[in-house]
This record gives structure tokens, C-alpha cells and sequence, in this order.
């Protein structure tokens, strides 16, 4: 046993590591609230372009993200009790953990970054190929619909890639292009002269890889911020554990 000076002299020390392991295992924690809550936006608000991207290739990032923020709330927790309990093995797991976590959200970010453009080229062929096949029934047509609506916009391109398709040769442009659905008759919709006054203009390939890319962008900043923000925490476990197995400290 370490002389009771010795121990009087360390204990402010450890007290101030547990101090800010503490806040940090509380921020910590907080991040995996944000991160769950982005995965359950991202899967809400953003189903259409996700279900879009899976007829090029399976889209789970809102699971991820969940998935993720779920592990970090939980072990977030893990980290205040290992903290307040001073047991040096719960801390070294929890410094592994973070270094997991540093791991991987590190490898995540820079490969959202590497090949964004992949994800750009393959949204672009899954949406000319939505387009090319709408019939309205069936899931990418939902999801051409629902992006048209939401982005006012019209076709990949413009609203004159319709008039290759063999929907608007039966009943003409879609009616979640109409900017009123009031004026857009079937007439209109079948005359792409007539419908240019009735409907959207621009091509939603442009919008919807800008808010493909700009939430790409917010989200691989997140990933990248708290990834640097797991060395703090892997820092302050490994110091607190090495003072406290050192010095043979115990919480009464």
C-alpha cells in the first residue's frame, strides 16, 4: 500500500480526472443522442432518396447511424459508472471502446468522402432508370413522386425527359410535377408545350445530389468531429487508471 501521504497527494488528481471523465462521458453520451436522432430523420425524411439508391445497391447508413448512436448512449453510460465506480478494468474497456469507435468512424468518414462520387454516379442511374420505368404503383415511382413534390422539380434532367418514356404516352407527364394540381389537366399533361406553364421545370438529379452531398457533408463532419473527440475520453480513461492502479486508490 501506497503511504497515506502519498495517497492524500494523488487523490485531488484523481478526483479531478473523474471530474472531467465524467463531462466528457456526459458529452460523449450526448453525441450518441445526435447521432440517433439524425438516423431516425435520415430514415424518415430522407426514405425516398434512400429507397431511390437501393435499386443500384443496398442503402443501411440510417441504421448505421442508429445502430451507432445506441452504442454510444449505451457505453456512454458505461463510462460515468466505470468513472464513479474508479475500477481501473471498466476503464481500460472503455478507453477500448472509444478506440474502436475513433477506429471506425474514422474509416466512415473518409470513405464517404473517397467515394461520393461513386454514390452520385449510381443515384444518377438508379434515377434515369426510375424515370424510365415509372408506372406510378410501384416503389421507385413513390419515390420519383415524392421527390418531385418535395423538391419542385421535374424529370432527371428537365421536364422534357417524360416525352421519352412510355408512361407519358399513355397519360403524359406525372401530376407530382403540377406546381397546381388544379390546372393540370390531362390534356396539359400530355402536351409538353402546354404543360411547361403547369409544371416544373427543372430536373431534380441536380437538387437531389445537392441534398445528397450537403447532408453527405454535415454527416461526415459529425463522424470526423466525434472521432477526434474519442481521444480526449481515451486520455482521461487511460490516466485515471494508471493513477488509481498505481497508487492502489480505492472509493470507499
Amino acid at each position: 500500500m501506497s503511504p497515506p501521504s502519498r495517497r492524500l497527494q494523488t487523490k485531488p488528481v484523481i478526483t479531478c480526472l473523474k471530474t472531467f471523465l465524467i463531462s466528457y462521458s456526459l458529452i460523449f453520451w450526448f453525441t450518441g443522442v445526435i447521432l440517433l436522432a439524425v438516423g431516425v430523420w435520415g430514415k424518415v425524411s430522407l426514405e425516398a432518396y434512400f429507397s431511390l439508391a437501393s435499386e443500384e445497391s443496398s442503402t443501411n447508413a440510417p441504421y448505421v447511424l442508429i445502430g451507432t448512436g445506441a452504442i454510444i448512449v449505451i457505453f456512454g453510460l458505461f463510462g460515468c459508472f466505470a468513472t464513479c465506480r474508479g475500477s481501473p478494468w471498466m476503464l481500460k474497456l472503455y478507453a477500448m471502446f472509444l478506440t474502436l469507435v475513433f477506429l471506425a468512424e474514422l474509416v466512415a468518414g473518409v470513405s464517404g468522402f473517397i467515394f461520393r462520387h461513386e454514390i452520385k454516379a449510381k443515384l444518377g442511374v438508379a434515377y434515369k432508370n426510375a424515370v424510365k420505368n415509372y408506372n406510378s404503383t410501384d416503389t421507385s415511382s413513390s419515390a420519383v413522386d415524392a421527390i418531385q413534390r418535395t423538391l419542385h422539380c421535374c424529370g432527371v434532367h428537365n421536364f422534357t425527359d417524360w416525352g421519352d418514356t412510355e408512361y407519358f404516352k399513355e397519360k403524359g407527364v406525372p401530376a407530382s410535377c403540377c406546381r397546381d394540381n388544379a390546372k393540370c389537366s390531362l390534356e396539359t399533361l400530355k402536351d409538353l408545350e402546354k404543360a411547361a406553364s403547369e409544371v416544373y421545370t427543372q430536373g431534380c438529379f441536380t437538387l437531389v445530389t445537392d441534398v445528397m452531398e450537403s447532408n453527405l457533408g454535415i454527416i461526415a463532419g459529425i463522424s470526423f468531429g466525434i472521432a477526434f473527440f474519442q481521444l480526449i475520453g481515451i486520455f482521461l480513461s487511460c490516466c485515471l487508471s494508471r493513477y488509481i492502479t498505481n497508487n492502489q486508490y480505492e472509493m470507499v
